[in-house]
């Protein structure tokens, strides 16, 4: 938990691979991003997680389209930036095969100018599996030490911080060796563990959650504790990680659509609305962008 019982509210508002559905309205071009991103700042989240779309709202990893979806953003908002580093995954369109971007198209979202704040890698592997969210079929989802180990120096080196989206609770100890290596200092004080139910290698149930928060925890002392879920297991978990005190939740149309009461939400802003209200119940208020700035340890853009 933050100073003075704050808790930095993610929302992770489009995906690589999600469409419009049952009323929920996924933002995809870089002005209605950088649109539903303020919006979501004004519910109380302070930072936006996104994935760039070409014309046809297929994911992309051009660093332009990323370059312009950071400008629409912060033209109307001053809500933290971060960027995915898996793009999304695709389709071959002869063999129907799900795949996923290699590691030469996913470093380059390394060097976008202007610099996104923020950062993010799974510190893991895994078969990843997510109908409500877009994903119907299992597909490997591989990240490679070489990804890892190059992402980790890159992000480090800029003075960002990193999210490392904990894929299983093994994946945890994939850090600690790194750490161990002299890559980083587990004991960093923007140390950054995302902790989460429902892709597929985790069961979403709150005894798999916990033991990886308190892994994390004993591992990595000083990290910054986030909790997410994936599709209808979204808000029981980020009500867990509320009740917890973590210190980040993340909701979103990247994870699913359906609000604490099960009704598709229209947009992004309503799921951070369901979010703060919920952190009420707790004690706990969402934190300004200049607070969770200061938790993460990073600079205004340009300093």
């Amino acid at each position: 938990m933050l100073e003075g019982n704050k808790v930095i509210i993610t929302v992770a508002i489009n995906g690589g691979m999600q469409q419009d559905r049952e009323g929920a309205i996924v933002p995809k071009q870089p002005d209605e991003i950088g649109e539903e991103a303020a919006r979501c700042w004004e519910a109380g989240a302070a930072m936006v997680h996104v994935h760039a779309r070409d014309k046809d709202g297929k994911n992309s990893g051009d660093p332009e389209i990323y370059a312009q979806i950071i400008r629409e953003i912060r033209a109307r908002s001053p809500i933290l930036v971060q960027t995915t580093n898996g793009i999304g995954v695709r389709r071959d369109p002869k063999t129907g095969q799900l795949y996923w971007p290699d590691d030469r198209e996913r470093l380059g979202l390394l060097s976008i100018e202007p610099q996104q704040d923020l950062f993010g890698i799974a510190a893991g592997s895994a078969d990843f599996h997510n109908p409500e969210g877009g994903y119907p079929g299992e597909t490997p989802y591989v990240n490679s030490p070489e990804l890892l180990r190059e992402t980790i120096k890159a992000v480090y080196a800029k003075g960002s911080a990193l999210e490392y989206e904990v894929i299983e609770t093994s994946s945890l100890h994939r850090l600690l060796r790194y750490a161990e290596e002299g890559l980083f200092d587990r004991h960093r004080k923007n140390m950054w563990l995302l902790h989460g139910g429902g892709f597929g290698s985790t069961p979403p149930y709150p005894r798999n959650i916990i033991f990886s928060i308190d892994e994390g925890q004993r591992l990595f002392p000083q990290a910054i504790v986030g909790v997410t879920g994936t599709g209808r297991h979204m808000f029981p978990l980020v009500t867990l990680g509320l009740s917890m005190k973590c210190d980040l939740v993340r909701v979103g149309f990247e994870d699913g659509i359906h609000l604490p009461d099960g009704k598709v939400a229209t947009y992004n802003r309503d799921m951070v609305g369901a979010a703060a209200q919920i952190a009420a119940f707790y004690g706990l208020t969402p934190a300004s962008v200049e607070e969770a700035r200061a938790r993460f340890g990073i600079a205004q853009p340009g300093e």
